[in-house]
């Protein structure tokens, strides 16, 4: 089992292997060993490969790293899934690119029957922090609050969700071996209790800018829904609401004032019905069908 998970790794390290190819390459080969012990003429005739990817897979040698990122899980405590496996996020199972591999350490379920994306500009005003604080203490308790654990909108939701017992997950774009923006590494701990750390990132994996818009796939590809709170007109609140209505899931924004800068994006979805116009947490459970007959209630502190 573990030689396999091995295999399973490397494969994600493949240069010019997406997660769209190595699905194709699992359901044709069953076992991951056998991709590397292929011919490449075999792998070329494999959907989406072709002669290029296919001497990238054979001219592969950093199976060390993947040996090291088992060590590493193993170390840590992170529960790694495999596409097959049970408690892989099954909403996301429904996206064509759906990592092969996701790594996660906390004690929230993935397939939550209610999950949301709550997500949002870095640079927040307190009109979106108010609407933040606000559309969460309004969800039923047994939703499952996804954001990016980003700066802004991001840390208010999962901020707000700890405080209301609601479980929160962070979805990285990065490794586990780190917390980036390093300000919130007191709240990614807190969320460990209550919640999680989701990425498809090995260890090692820096917070680079191109990783993000690939870390909001998941973002969106593991909720019912998305709901973009205060946005730019670009950015990535914007991409993940697109990938959101990529994969048929509802796509909800908080209006704000016309010439305001960071409402742009949401008045933008919006205007052109890429979003559905929600004024707070009842017009979207509405929608959602999602009315409880109690809300998530603040911790009392004695």
């Amino acid at each position: 089992m573990t030689d396999s998970l091995m295999y399973s790794i490397a494969l994600t390290l493949v240069p010019g292997v997406g997660a769209v190819q190595a699905r194709n390459l699992i359901t044709a080969f069953n076992d991951p060993r056998y991709i590397f012990k292929a011919s490449i003429s075999k792998l070329e005739k494999i959907e989406g490969i072709g002669p290029v990817r296919a001497r990238s897979i054979k001219s592969f040698d950093e199976f060390k790293r993947a040996e090291d990122e088992l060590l590493f899980i193993e170390k840590h405590g992170i529960h790694l899934l495999q596409i097959t496996d049970e408690a892989y996020p099954k909403k996301l199972l429904h996206c064509d690119d759906a990592p092969l591999i996701l790594y996660y350490k906390g004690n929230a379920s993935l397939n939550a029957d209610k999950a949301v994306a709550v997500i949002g500009t870095r640079h927040n005003t307190p009109y979106g922090r108010q609407v933040c604080e606000s559309f969460i203490a309004g969800l039923p308790e047994d939703v499952l609050v996804v954001s990016g654990l980003a700066h802004g909108i991001d840390s208010i939701a999962h901020q707000s969700a700890l405080k209301l017992k609601l479980h929160t997950v962070g979805v990285l774009g990065h490794g586990l071996d780190r917390i980036y923006p390093g300000q919130n590494r007191t709240l990614a701990k807190r969320m460990l209790d209550q919640g999680g750390l989701l990425t498809d990132f090995i260890s090692n994996t820096k917070p680079d800018k191109e990783n993000f818009p690939k870390r909001n796939r998941i973002v969106a590809g593991v909720c019912d829904a998305t709901v973009v709170i205060e946005s730019g007109i670009s950015g990535g609140s914007i991409i993940t609401a697109a990938l959101a209505n990529s994969y048929n899931r509802d796509v909800f924004a908080f209006p704000g004032r016309i010439h305001d800068l960071f409402s742009e994006g949401c008045n933008e979805l919006i205007r052109t019905q890429k979003a559905v116009l929600i004024r707070d947490t009842q017009d979207f459970l509405d929608w959602m069908n999602w009315n409880a007959p109690q809300a998530a209630q603040p911790v009392q502190r004695s």
